[in-house]
């Protein structure tokens, strides 16, 4: 059994070692391992591929250019600040501004502010990783109050340390306290020659006027769709990774023009698609990834509503629900669909989104060719409401149902132009005869609902044996409105009806017209519950694509030139005109006759009879008055 050594035992002879160096201890641990260098920690592409100079800045030309001059002209200005939403670069943007105010090589003699930075200077790769002690960032969000802005202006009076200038990067500036706004804002007015003041903010509005004003304002733009496609498929290459344009068209418009949002997602689909046996990460790997539909399965579903095919679009709603898609996006992703199909049919030349692909477009134009901005804005209409209650129920894809339901109904729906002549036809074809008696109730009931495919509310058509009468005044001309709303004290309606309405068509219980350049669309929906007001009965007011008779206000101003015209052509008018250049007819007035009362004669009675008015036609002198 062998036995631990103890302190009694004799230590073995120290022996040299075999080279001869150095003393050995008789303990051979053997050779010493070999440290391997640390690989360092992970960096995500968001901050690997960071842009550190203006030419690596994407999407925001205007704003490098104007940038760019104002160095070139030693016109730099002692405060900016960058707004836009999240991801664009705004913080970017101003690390990048605080290299190019402190950028220096002295070993080739560059030693001025620059936008022209080729390679790192002195003080770059501090400001870059965020350490420089001349360049200060402070997150607003968390430093609100005026203390902090106070140890600010104390520091602001000191020079810098090492770089030319001192930089202060305040970024969610909007986060700063009314009292903080109020004592930055004479330094910021009147800063220390060396200090430059940079500022980031997602919320403009929310940043008193007082402080825009004295800063030079960029609004960073948000990220086109086919410069951020091909910025993801460099870092791509870069990064040795496989993803098809389809896959990272997918990635931008989940993104929504956002860089850094759409770096994250190309993150988590290399992740998400490290797995896969394919060599490139496709689309439908994006799709399980972020819940999205098929962009060819949305266009499906939208013809089939259109259509008005509900169960074909409720299975292909279930498929694409059974794959993974979130029912709102499925719509979401369906109304961006409507909005396209929209913009092709009004604006048919307009550049298409690089995320959309050649199927889509060709599709869309079709869609476009067919449907009608009535039916297309009732479609947005339903899904914008639609995606909100689908987002707070507690059965979401029952709900989407239901959305589809209504949409694939009301698809086909008369556009109320089309209603509002076929109400006009609807009494002349549908009106009983005299032969069919009055003794049933549903008989005129079954007679409508035979003779007449008109789809319109019941409320909007009145019963056949029921005859309309109108108890309230009777309107028929724009005249009689006029003077109903004048009689009524609505002065507003008075003057809306004489300057804005075209009248084209009028009848009892309904009127048509069309608008002047510039009149509100409301007046129809204001006019016809004040006619109902009014005359105690229903009326139908419609919008028409008629040009319609002139306005009387139009037509009283047509008059007037009219009159006008004849007052000149007078030759003792025109006569005064000549002798008087630049004289101008202000208002014609008609001078009516003068009506001259009969002459009066008052008599006082005897004492204690009546006084007696007697009216005299010859009396004519005063002594009788």
């Amino acid at each position: 059994m062998n036995r631990l050594p103890s302190m009694n035992d004799a230590l073995p002879p120290i022996s040299s070692s075999p080279d001869g160096d150095a003393p050995s201890l008789g303990l051979d641990l053997g050779p010493a391992p070999v440290r391997k260098e640390s690989a360092g920690e992970y960096r995500v592409l968001a901050r690997k591929y960071r842009p550190s100079s203006f030419e690596d800045l994407i999407g925001q030309e205007a704003m490098v250019r104007t940038l760019t001059n104002a160095f070139k002209l030693d016109r730099i200005h002692q405060a900016y600040i960058l707004t836009g939403v999240r991801g664009v670069g705004k913080t970017t943007t101003a690390r990048i501004l605080a290299r190019a105010f402190n950028y220096a090589v002295p070993d080739k003699g560059i030693d001025r502010p620059t936008v022209d930075m080729p390679e790192l200077g002195v003080h770059c790769q501090a400001i870059i990783e965020s350490r420089h002690v001349d360049v200060i960032e402070m997150d607003a969000a968390s430093h609100t109050g005026i203390d902090d802005i106070r140890e600010i202006i104390e520091s602001a009076r000191y020079r810098p340390v090492m770089a030319r200038c001192k930089v202060y990067i305040i970024d969610e500036v909007h986060m700063l306290s009314k009292a903080a706004f109020n004592g930055l804002l004479k330094t910021l007015e009147e800063p220390p020659p060396h200090v430059r003041f940079l500022f980031a903010t997602t919320e403009i509005e929310k940043v008193p006027v007082t402080v825009r004003s004295r800063c030079q304002r960029f609004d960073l733009r948000r990220i086109e769709s086919d410069v951020l496609i091909d910025h993801l498929a460099g870092i791509c290459a870069k990064e040795n990774v496989g993803v098809s344009r389809e896959a990272l068209a997918l990635v931008t418009r989940a993104a929504e023009g956002s860089v850094r949002d759409a770096l994250s997602l190309l993150d988590q689909a290399i992740a998400h698609g490290s797995s896969a046996t394919a060599d490139e990460i496709g689309a439908q790997t994006i799709r399980d990834m972020l819940g999205v539909a098929d962009r060819a399965g949305i266009v499906d579903l939208f013809e089939n509503v259109m259509k008005g095919d509900v169960a074909t679009a409720l299975n292909g709603l279930k498929e694409q629900y059974d794959q993974g898609a979130d029912p709102a996006l499925i719509l979401t992703d369906l109304a961006e669909f409507v909005h396209f199909v929209t913009r092709l049919r009004l604006a048919p030349n307009t550049k298409p989104d690089g995320a959309v692909t050649p199927d889509e477009l060709k599709r869309g134009r079709e869609f476009a060719a067919v449907l009608g901005p009535a039916v297309l804005t009732r479609a947005w209409q339903i899904l914008s409401k639609g995606i909100h209650d689908v987002r707070q129920s507690a059965r979401p894809l029952a709900a989407a149902d239901m959305v589809l339901v209504r949409l694939a109904h009301a698809s086909d729906l008369p556009t109320p132009e089309d209603l509002l002549k076929r109400l006009q036809d609807a009494p002349a074809r549908n009106t009983p005869s005299p032969m069919s008696g009055g003794g049933g109730g549903s008989g005129g009931a079954t007679a409508m609902a035979q003779g007449s495919a008109l789809r319109a509310p019941a409320a909007m058509v009145a019963p056949q044996n029921a005859p309309r009468a109108y108890a309230g005044p009777r309107i028929s001309s724009i005249q009689d409105m006029v003077a109903l709303a004048q009689s009524n004290r609505d002065i507003q309606m008075k003057v809306a009806l004489e300057r804005d309405v075209r009248p084209v068509r009028i009848e009892n219980g309904s009127f048509e017209f069309a608008l002047a350049q510039g009149a509100s669309p409301s007046i129809a929906q204001a006019l016809m519950r004040k006619l109902q007001e009014w005359t105690g009965e229903r009326w139908l007011v419609a919008l028409s694509n008629e040009q319609g008779a002139p306005t009387l206000k139009e037509m009283s101003d047509a008059k007037e030139a009219e009159r006008m015209r004849g007052v000149r052509a007078e030759p003792l008018v025109r006569s005064v005109l000549e002798r008087f250049p630049g004289a101008e007819i202000v208002a014609v007035r008609t001078l009516e006759p003068e009506i001259v009362p009969a002459p009066v004669s008052f008599r006082p009675s005897a004492p204690g009879g009546e006084d007696v008015v007697y009216v005299d036609s010859d009396v004519t002198d005063d002594e009788d008055f």
